[in-house]
């Protein structure tokens, strides 16, 4: 009974341990996720979202450049479905990275797989990617817990304080803050260029078509047809390429 004892205090503090290991490694994604978060709290209350719709999505939706879409498609009045479908486009992408990650960390239970897999954004999961090779062959699952929630606690905090000053922030103050939007799309868009320059032109050609279906539709619909059709060109220019 008491080497049981032992036994469970060990493994309760060697998980502790990966956890805080984790929180660790997550820094610089926390220290980066601040000033965005509170410019998204900002914009989302300025934009007409109660505190509570915002907090709620940072904290379920939990995808930046997703959020700062969706509150400036509020903004233009678009629809709810035109939102829905606009974000879920845009973050198909963390489909593939979960794939991708978890794929190499077989050994985590499935459960925790589905659970962590909430935690992944494009710079947590550049981390997690980077890190899993210094990490050993079976990294405990502590470990990107750590890192995950730590970068999502950071993005909920950072929502809450933007949330509770943005009715006090002037609005020229506010309006400079959209420009994170840019910012984390420019984030996005830059190393994918730099590995594949053809995706520079199908951006290009992305925004063409917005601007082009912004003539005859609503501004909400022409993001939407704009983004698919630039998500699927893209896939089949780099499929060309890899051929």
């Amino acid at each position: 009974m008491r080497e049981e004892q032992l036994q469970t205090t060990a493994t309760a503090s060697t998980y502790t341990e990966a956890y805080w290991q984790g929180m660790k490694l997550a820094a610089p994604v926390m220290l980066g996720y601040l000033p965005i978060a509170i410019s998204f709290g900002v914009l989302a209350v300025q934009t007409g979202m109660s505190f509570f719709h915002s907090v709620l999505m940072s904290m379920l939706v939990y995808a930046g450049a997703s959020q700062f879409m969706a509150v400036n498609m509020l903004a233009i009045g678009a629809v709810g479905i035109e939102i829905v479908l606009a974000t879920f486009v845009l973050n198909l992408r963390h489909f593939v990275m979960s794939l991708s990650l978890f794929s190499s960390l077989q050994h985590i239970p499935k459960r925790w797989q589905a659970v962590l897999a909430h935690g992944i954004t494009d710079e947590s999961f550049a981390l997690a990617s980077l890190k899993r090779k210094t990490l050993g062959e079976h990294p405990s699952a502590a470990i990107f817990a750590g890192m995950f929630s730590g970068a999502l606690g950071m993005w909920l905090i950072g929502t809450i304080a933007g949330a509770l000053i943005g009715n006090v922030v002037p609005p020229a103050l506010s309006a400079s803050m959209g420009i994170a939007l840019y910012a984390l799309f420019i984030g996005l868009l830059v190393p994918a260029i730099r590995a594949h320059w053809k995706v520079g032109i199908v951006a290009l050609a992305s925004a063409g078509l917005c601007w082009l279906f912004s003539l005859y539709l609503s501004e909400g619909w022409a993001i939407v047809l704009a983004t698919v059709i630039g998500s699927f060109t893209g896939v089949w220019v780099l499929e060309e390429d890899d051929k």
